[in-house]
């Protein structure tokens, strides 16, 4: 499988075919793409989704891909690396939680997003304004970037798994995509608060997720919330102060007993 490489950070590309003329690949970075106009089939990690205008699709580095186009097609692509994910915007902080929440959650949303018709709207006018933007990025990053930023609420807020409903299946996708939202708020990961939220037990959702997930509750949860830490301090733009109080925590000594003695110094 080929990989194709991105360098910059952050890149657009509005293009029209009616053959796809790529090799299944993979790449370096994250991709958003847009379905301007056209149907045919989206093939991630060798399954097949159907696609057609106004479709979001989300691909992460090691997603597989390609298009079997049916009718002439207009894809926009909005590609972005990781480190762009940590660039400094005075109030994105929760912006930013949504897009992480996006990509870590994307393998449940592989054949796209399902949106409301008003959010189907706001997505295409986002998207037209990516375009108007594409031919300077560097002038228009920060612009690019706040794009992509509300895109990551809009997309986040029609995803099923968020939305209230009653007798809600305790399937792991559902309970995976619970912790990567909650991630920043202690108290909704309690197993008691998590247990109210698929209308269970606190003593029944611990060994639940143990015996499907193969790793304990409280250790997923640690896990994850110290890679997410460890990418904040990597980056160099946050205090440890600053990532506390993001994630509810205590103190700066918190945060210090959760990221590897590395990153803490």
């Amino acid at each position: 499988m080929e990989r194709y490489r991105q360098y910059q950070p952050l890149a657009v590309s509005d293009f029209e075919v009616a053959e796809w003329h790529h090799p299944v690949h993979n790449h370096n970075h994250y991709e958003l793409i847009y379905i301007k106009k056209g149907k045919g089939a989206h093939v991630v990690n060798q399954v097949s989704h159907p696609y057609r205008a106004g479709n979001v699709f989300l691909l992460g580095p090691e997603d597989g891909h390609y298009f079997e186009i049916k009718t002439l097609t207009r894809f926009v692509y909005l590609k972005f690396n990781d480190p762009y994910l940590y660039k400094q915007l005075n109030g994105a902080s929760d912006s930013l939680q949504k897009l992480e929440y996006l990509i870590k959650s994307r393998e449940t949303h592989a054949g796209g997003f399902n949106l409301e018709p008003e959010d189907q709207h706001t997505v295409d006018q986002l998207f037209n304004v990516l375009i108007s933007l594409k031919n300077n990025i560097t002038h228009n990053e920060q612009l690019i970037w706040l794009q992509l930023l509300t895109l990551a609420g809009v997309l986040q807020r029609n995803m099923p798994e968020l939305r209230p409903v009653e007798n809600r299946s305790r399937d792991m996708q559902a309970v995976f995509c619970y912790l990567h939202k909650y991630i920043y708020t202690p108290e909704k990961l309690r197993a008691s608060a998590i247990a109210a939220n698929f209308n269970t037990t606190a003593d029944y959702i611990g060994p639940y997720f143990k015996r499907n997930a193969g790793v304990t509750l409280r250790d997923y949860i640690r896990d994850y919330r110290r890679v997410l830490i460890n990418q904040r301090i990597a980056s160099g733009l946050y205090s440890l102060k600053e990532i506390a109080a993001e994630f509810g925590l205590t103190d700066e000594s918190h945060v210090k007993k959760i990221v590897t003695p590395a990153l803490a110094h």
